[in-house]
């Protein structure tokens, strides 16, 4: 299972997008299955990582925000942020797979193996300022690798490869890649790597062209009112208009699509092809400018909801998976963990808590999928359906000194979600019975020790610790913090 730092499904040719050059994965999507409505719980890394291996939602696990490895101090010893949970590591070892993980783990200490992991390959951090000289973590060893990180964890994962090829117990890689991360200073200027050639004389005509939205301005100034923006964080003004970071974040899907394709000619030299399934996504969307927001659902405050930030790729294909096509269905991220238990033959694993979780093996052998409705999303003071009709934001009313807005769209009349009809009077019943909806999704399922919106905590950092505090007092804090 290939997993991506910050893409969203957009950024792949596959999935429409004539400007960036995915041969490799479009290849994978002609021969596997094509989730073309598949979203994110989240449009941030750790929540979303945590919700794929748990089948939970951020306000069940407790992560709502990226883990802050600055206050790993402040983290118990070796902490690992969903171990108390069922996860996919272990319910997959349990099923007789050896189990690896090559990449980024961001979900708590990374020094040691967590969870159920034999095979233990990573690199310290969770945010990426360069893909290049990092230090890295290879099973007992820690050493600096001065090339790509990317192409690390590609060559990592082949020679993994090698070593199962002549075993008999079945194995399960999970790959989180840190890029193509979308951030600076990471995609700062020109590429010095192959695939930089691709794209210099891209127009980026697959980048919209519209204005900043006021709630991104909104965001930028509470970073600046709390005492200082790093680099990163200036990205979501500055980076729609600077081409060459633009086309840099290109050039580095085509350095993943080709870590993908150097692995499927590996698993095809060892005769494991036949028998392997490969799985393609993304730890949650990225907005590429859409809706007047680039990157992460909450670089806007309130956080925005629009589609980019939180629909993601999804590709299955390989081995048993012997249907080929698009599925239209509407597919939360969460239902990877039934899918992949059952895949292992552990049908009957289940997650911690209640989940809305499906199996989507019926679309997988091309039979038809109980349809699901509505999707459900959330980032912390902002909570979303999404239906084929309508996608309604709904936000926390709580705190008295961050009033904030509901919005509606009618995405059958409005599939770029441009207008805005929370305030007409005409749709008061649909509002209303969007919010009964969101409100019973969380009742259903959410912990009360996590629940935000009910005086619940974040395990770690949030986006903004003010809002919770106005809302819950002045005590409040994440149950780790500084």
């Amino acid at each position: 299972m290939f997993m991506s730092d910050n893409q969203p499904a957009d950024l792949l040719g596959c999935y429409g997008n004539d400007e960036v050059q995915t041969p490799h994965l479009d290849h994978l999507a002609v021969r596997g299955v094509k989730f073309q409505n598949a979203y994110c719980v989240n449009a941030m890394c750790s929540p979303c990582r945590a919700s794929v291996l748990t089948g939970l939602m951020p306000s069940q696990h407790g992560i709502h925000n990226w883990l802050d490895d600055r206050l790993i101090d402040h983290w118990p010893h070796n902490w690992s942020a969903i171990g108390e949970f069922n996860n996919l590591p272990t319910i997959i070892k349990q099923a007789g797979y050896a189990t690896a993980l090559i990449g980024k783990f961001h979900l708590g200490v990374p020094f040691v193996p967590q969870l159920a992991f034999d095979h233990w390959i990573t690199f310290p951090h969770g945010h990426t300022t360069s893909f290049y000289g990092n230090d890295v973590i290879d099973q007992e060893e820690r050493y600096r690798f001065e090339g790509h990180t990317v192409d690390f964890f590609t060559t990592k994962t082949i020679e993994y490869l090698e070593h199962r090829a002549g075993e008999d117990d079945p194995f399960f890689a999970f790959v989180p890649y840190n890029g193509p991360y979308g951030h600076w200073p990471a995609i700062k200027g020109r590429p010095d790597m192959p695939f930089a050639d691709l794209y210099d004389d891209a127009d980026m005509h697959s980048i919209p062209r519209e204005g900043l939205s006021g709630n991104v301005l909104d965001r930028f100034g509470l970073r600046v009112a709390e005492g200082g923006v790093r680099e990163q964080f200036k990205g979501p003004l500055l980076l729609p208009n600077n081409v060459e970071s633009l086309r840099n974040y290109f050039a580095q899907v085509s350095l993943i699509d080709h870590g993908v394709g150097r692995v499927q000619a590996a698993l095809e030299r060892l005769g494991l092809d036949e028998n392997t399934i490969v799985i393609y996504t993304s730890d949650h969307g990225f907005s590429l400018g859409h809706n007047g927001v680039w990157g992460h659902g909450a670089a806007a405050f309130p956080a925005s909801a629009h589609r980019t930030s939180y629909n993601i790729p999804l590709i299955v294909s390989g081995g048993p998976i012997t249907h080929s096509g698009v599925s239209d269905d509407l597919v939360s991220q969460i239902d990877l963990f039934p899918t992949l238990a059952a895949l292992v033959g552990n049908p009957n694993a289940r997650p911690s808590l209640p989940s809305s979780a499906r199996d989507l093996g019926p679309t997988l052998r091309g039979e038809d999928l109980e349809h699901a409705d509505a999707i459900f999303y959330e980032q912390e003071e902002t909570r979303a359906i999404r239906t084929n009709e309508w996608l309604f934001a709904m936000r926390f009313q709580g705190a008295e000194s961050f009033p904030m807005q509901d919005e509606l769209y009618h995405l059958t009349n409005d599939p770029l979600e441009k207008v805005n009809l929370i305030d007409r009077p005409e749709f008061i019943g649909v509002i209303a019975e969007l919010r009964h909806k969101v409100s019973s999704f969380f009742e259903s399922y959410a912990a009360p020790d996590y629940d935000l919106w009910q005086r619940g905590r974040a395990k770690s950092n949030v986006t903004y610790e003010k809002l919770w505090q106005d809302a819950w007092g002045s005590d409040w804090s994440p149950e780790f913090s500084s």
